[in-house]
């Protein structure tokens, strides 16, 4: 474990400090150790901090809480990943919201290049279950990890359907890694453990609170590259993680329903709102993703790719065999600014190297 672990999951304890004010203290003080290393004089300085803030980061109290943690996320075997660590996931680093730790328990990839998040009421009707578990079994050719949040109903269903397919499933959780809820999906959060995994935000000890499960949604809506309604109605958790996926530039899909469907409700007003794209099986879904026309062996040219810079071979060198990937993953892979890889990745498109997908996703050309 890293030496700044204590100082990390130190600044998620701060009271009144959330991850926007966490970053920009690191961003200041050059560190999460640096933070508790200052004076209250100089944390004062800082945009943002005031002396409340700034007397609870020199008592250092939390530092404490910290020790506790790393006590049962060590026995656990459970990973802490901060924000600028290289396992972080890489879609969730380009959130202004992002959480600065993430706990996770799983052998799965945070990182897979392709990933669906699916979302849904927590009454679902046989037709949606039906419609569910037939979309996962027609993306399980693709490669796919199924993310949802291990609630009752759309959520178990895809969960349980990705297992049944030996596809990579992640829960996000809205509490600590100590507990499971709701109790009766232990059994399949174990399972998921061992293809895929649980992901929170919270440290053990954080009990079971409403108020987190829309925290929770904010990171089932950016982990994935696609998002993925089935049968809502018009307010609830899946249409707040529906406007977040937009808000973050996601493609969103709804499967329809009834006009006077109330368990529907939702997806239709995504859809006729111009908010969702229709689908009605994971074959529409493959085809808006233009997932049918990449292959996964296919590579540059040895001709054309002695043509390219070194920044251009290096950029296409981070593929490695994957059929794609998502321009926050190349950004972090060449830390370059955003900016810079737009130009880069044209650069790219007009050599005819690589190709663009909806989504801001690329993929070697033919």
């Amino acid at each position: 474990m890293s030496n700044d672990l204590i100082y990390q999951i130190g600044l998620t304890k701060i009271p009144l400090v959330g991850h926007i004010t966490a970053r920009n203290l690191i961003s200041y003080c050059g560190g999460a150790r640096a933070v508790f290393e200052n004076s209250k004089k100089t944390l004062l300085k800082i945009p943002g901090i005031g002396p409340t803030v700034a007397k609870h980061i020199t008592r250092q109290d939390v530092l404490k809480e910290a020790e506790q943690e790393i006590s049962f996320i060590e026995k656990h075997r459970i990973q802490a990943l901060f924000y600028l660590d290289e396992a972080y996931p890489s879609r969730l680093k380009q959130i202004y919201d992002a959480p600065i730790m993430l706990y996770f328990s799983g052998k799965g990839d945070l990182n897979k290049f392709r990933m669906v998040s699916i979302v849904g009421t927590r009454k679902p009707t046989l037709l949606g279950i039906t419609l569910c578990e037939e979309l996962i079994e027609g993306l399980q050719p693709y490669g796919v990890s199924i993310v949802s949040g291990l609630a009752y109903g759309i959520d178990i269903v895809a969960h349980r359907q990705a297992l049944n397919h030996q596809m990579e499933t992640i829960g996000v959780l809205g509490h600590g890694l100590d507990r499971i809820y709701p109790a009766p999906h232990r059994t399949t959060a174990r399972q998921m453990i061992n293809r895929g995994g649980l992901l929170t935000e919270y440290s053990s000890q954080t009990e079971v609170d409403a108020r987190h499960f829309p925290m929770r949604n904010r990171i089932i809506a950016a982990l994935c590259d696609a998002l993925v309604v089935i049968e809502t109605g018009r307010k609830g958790g899946s249409m707040i993680s529906a406007e977040m996926a937009n808000g973050y530039n996601k493609d969103v899909f709804a499967l329809p329903g009834h006009a006077k469907s109330q368990s529907s409700a939702g997806c239709n007003y995504l859809i006729k709102s111009h908010k969702a794209a229709l689908i009605e099986s994971a074959e529409d879904l493959v085809k808006n993703m233009r997932w049918e026309e990449i292959d996964a062996s296919k590579a540059i040219q040895p001709q054309l790719f002695t043509e390219l810079e070194p920044e251009e071979k290096a950029l296409c060198q981070l593929f490695n065999g994957n059929d794609e990937m998502a321009i926050d993953r190349l950004i972090a892979g060449l830390g370059k600014s955003s900016s810079e890889m737009a130009s880069l990745l044209l650069q790219l498109e007009f050599k005819g190297v690589i190709r663009s997908l909806p989504g801001k996703r690329y993929v070697l050309a033919r």
